[in-house]
């Protein structure tokens, strides 16, 4: 009989070290290898194919050690909750039966489950991890707290993590394939042109920027796009408000807009996800 799941904070939730009884023995079962396949729902799309090799000749000499994670479907084949590269790494290796425990998951808790997993085996990228994350705060309406509690990371890291999901496709696949990092992704966002992000990223990988470095050139870029705009309208600010702007753009990690007259005026934080909204309200504690 498969095992119900009740959802815990890990993996240790839902595979005990050693059974506990009859029922959770019972629970592990040897599934032939053709019955099996991956979940297109699976938070990780890249697999390291040198480390599925060498994953291989382990489990020639050694076996599989942990069990998979499977769900029966209704025409008899069995699809991965968790243990994807094991299930890839014994096909390599020749292997006909590969032992799992079956549960009975819904597809929240299947995709939940598969990202606990990745993130506690750091195998997702951020790109990766930023699309799962905001298919659990959107498809299944999990709120953004009871996300943090449940895999560990702070709201502001979640929110921050979406964000990414703002980049133009291009550079999320730079990001994806690691020519750019998580770092010089988030500083690009500050740049709101899509293809705007995408000639800088370019200018990144081409002269081999740090972060660092990045910021500077995007405070120029926003800086200057900035001077455009106030040279278009009828005055200029004076340096002392140039410097609270250039502050609060720094500090809230997003375009900030100050108009004044007459030592009256407005200040304009700008945002481009509710994600991103919750990001600069967390930063100001509301």
């Amino acid at each position: 009989m498969a095992k119900k799941f009740t959802l815990g904070k890990g993996l240790s939730a839902l595979i005990p070290e050693e059974p506990e009884n009859d029922v959770e023995q019972s629970s592990r079962i040897l599934v032939s290898i053709n019955k099996i396949k991956s979940d297109d729902e699976q938070p990780r799309k890249l697999f390291d194919s040198e480390k599925i090799a060498e994953l291989a000749e382990s489990i020639k000499v050694h076996g599989i050690i942990q069990p998979l994670i499977l769900k029966k479907n209704s025409n008899e084949q069995y699809t991965i909750v968790a243990g994807e590269r094991r299930w890839r790494a014994a096909k390599m290796a020749g292997v006909t039966e590969i032992p799992a425990i079956m549960m009975e998951l819904s597809d929240k808790d299947t995709l939940e489950i598969s990202l606990i997993e990745n993130i506690q085996r750091e195998d997702l990228n951020p790109i990766e991890e930023a699309v799962a994350f905001r298919k659990l705060l959107n498809d299944f309406e999990i709120t953004q707290e009871e996300l943090s509690k449940r895999i560990g990371k702070s709201r502001v890291a979640i929110a921050n993590t979406i964000r990414l999901t703002n980049l133009d496709e291009r550079v999320q696949q730079y990001i994806i394939e690691s020519i750019l990092s998580e770092g010089h992704g988030r500083v690009l966002l500050a740049i709101n042109d899509k293809q705007r992000q995408y000639e800088v990223a370019q200018q990144v990988i081409d002269e081999k920027l740090s972060v660092r470095e990045l910021e500077r050139l995007v405070k120029r870029i926003n800086d200057d796009v900035e001077k455009d705009r106030l040279n278009s309208n009828t005055g200029e600010l004076n340096p002392y408000y140039k410097e609270i702007k250039n502050q609060l753009q720094n500090y809230f990690g997003t375009k900030v807009n100050i108009s004044n007259k007459k030592n009256k005026g407005k200040i304009e934080i700008e945002y481009y996800s509710e994600e991103d909204l919750q990001r600069i309200l967390d930063i100001i504690n509301i």
